[in-house]
């Protein structure tokens, strides 16, 4: 397929940060062949897509998500004890491959319809996920989760390693589904465990390592108590802090543990929405950025942020380094915009083939309509982004050269099946939730 984007606003996000105004973009089979100013080149045979002034810009990255739990998505949002009340319970009763696979499609088409080419996932029945992105046409980081705490499709570490081995086996040399191993947390899984991972990492160097760190403080406390030293300290013992691991939230940390990451090479993903909705505080992103860390942004699971749009993101990432800060000066706009793509590529070690519109490239782009007032004027295209932008504003979305969304419409997947399957499993919820409350006698009435 070969596809002339022409009259855009063209943001390549390459490292000069060259922006193209009346830019054109030629896609050639699922890579970028060519791109610039001005007058676009004759292709025969292309399709031409005259964006009439729009950005075309890179898909955007969403380097920490769990697919699976979007049919969550604002369950017992109001009730303080909800994790131990409804959460743990209905994952025990009812997360299955099946699950997992109707909550990760929903999750599927709310990314493609906001813009989001790249995902790095991590949660259970993670072939299930794994098969739903390549149907849908996502790029992806797969993560099967190991844990500790009686998870619903493994006993122990060993059924949880021979689940990654079959990961690893089901999606090796994919064009587009990267198999991961993920476990869940230094004090989910322990230190020993965290070693056998290590070891099991240098024997498959290819394959990610994704794991919740430095997210809370009881986190902390374990580490402290159990091991007498930080939470980063301890995993860096047990051989994990390395170049391929991807460390999600990071928010309980201190210099010490900045350096020791720095000096490991990890990569690291900040979840502002989630965290700042749960009150568990706020990533210290400039001093990450500014000991080297790459830095990509991620929505969470659909239970802890609602949403997995990117946008919905940016504010509060930006404004939490402000806030943390007392300047306007950190995150600027640009840099925001850095992280939601090139930077959260790199975060996932997908840079040399995403994140950015080069030459070469895969062609993983989005068009984003400016037709909206609250776009207007546009001093600055990266403000533009980060403060006005919405997920409805982005009308295509492509993934190495196909076409997922057109004019807002998904062709990759059914809409409606995909909404509907959860609302049916949503309704299995709510009839447990109905149970769990009459158990415990409760008399007030949920919203």
């Amino acid at each position: 397929m070969s596809v002339l984007f022409t009259n855009a606003l063209v943001v390549t996000m390459d490292d000069a940060l060259t922006v193209h105004e009346n830019g054109w973009v030629h896609v050639e089979g699922t890579t970028i062949a060519a791109l610039g100013s001005g007058t676009p080149p004759e292709v025969p045979g292309a399709e031409i897509v005259d964006c009439g002034g729009d950005i075309v810009m890179p898909g955007m990255v969403n380097a920490h998500c769990h697919m699976g739990m979007s049919v969550f998505r604002g369950l017992g949002e109001d009730v303080d004890d909800r994790l131990y009340r409804y959460i743990l319970p209905l994952e025990r009763k009812f997360v299955s491959a099946e699950m997992v696979r109707v909550g990760s499609a929903l999750s599927a088409l709310e990314m493609i319809q906001g813009g989001i080419t790249t995902v790095a996932d991590m949660y259970y029945f993670e072939t299930e996920v794994g098969d739903v992105c390549d149907k849908a046409g996502l790029r992806a980081i797969v993560g099967q989760t190991l844990a500790d705490f009686d998870p619903p499709d493994h006993r122990n570490f060993d059924e949880g390693f021979a689940r990654v081995e079959e990961l690893v086996d089901r999606f090796a040399g994919h064009p587009l589904v990267m198999p991961s191993i993920a476990p869940h947390a230094p004090y989910s899984t322990g230190r020993e465990t965290m070693a056998r991972i290590a070891l099991w990492s240098a024997d498959h160097p290819d394959v990610p390592v994704q794991m919740h760190l430095a997210e809370s403080s009881l986190e902390v406390k374990w580490a402290l108590d159990t091991h007498g030293k930080s939470t980063v300290a301890v995993t860096a013992e047990a051989g994990l802090l390395r170049p391929n691991l991807i460390c999600a939230h990071c928010l309980q940390l201190d210099d010490a543990d900045i350096r020791m990451m720095s000096e490991h090479q990890v990569c690291v993903v900040t979840n502002p929405r989630s965290n700042g909705k749960a009150g568990r505080g706020i990533a210290p992103v400039e001093k990450m950025r500014n000991a080297g860390l790459p830095v990509g942004i991620g929505s969470d699971g659909a239970m802890s942020g609602n949403t997995l749009d990117l946008f919905s993101q940016f504010a509060p990432v930006s404004m939490f380094a402000k806030l943390f800060a007392g300047s306007r000066k950190p995150l600027p706009a640009v840099d925001v915009i850095r992280m939601a793509t090139i930077e959260g590529a790199r975060t996932l070690s997908l840079n040399l083939k995403t994140g950015s519109l080069e030459k070469g490239k895969q062609a993983d782009l989005i068009r984003i309509s400016l037709a909206a007032p609250r776009f207007h004027p546009i001093y600055d295209p990266y403000s533009a982004l980060v403060f006005a932008a919405m997920p409805s504003d982005v009308t295509d979305t492509m993934v190495a050269g196909r076409w997922l969304m057109r004019e807002r419409k998904v062709q990759t997947l059914d809409v409606g099946k995909t909404v509907a399957d959860a609302n049916q499993i949503a309704r299995q919820f709510k009839a447990e939730m109905d149970r769990i409350d009459r158990q415990a006698g409760v008399e007030e009435v949920r919203p």
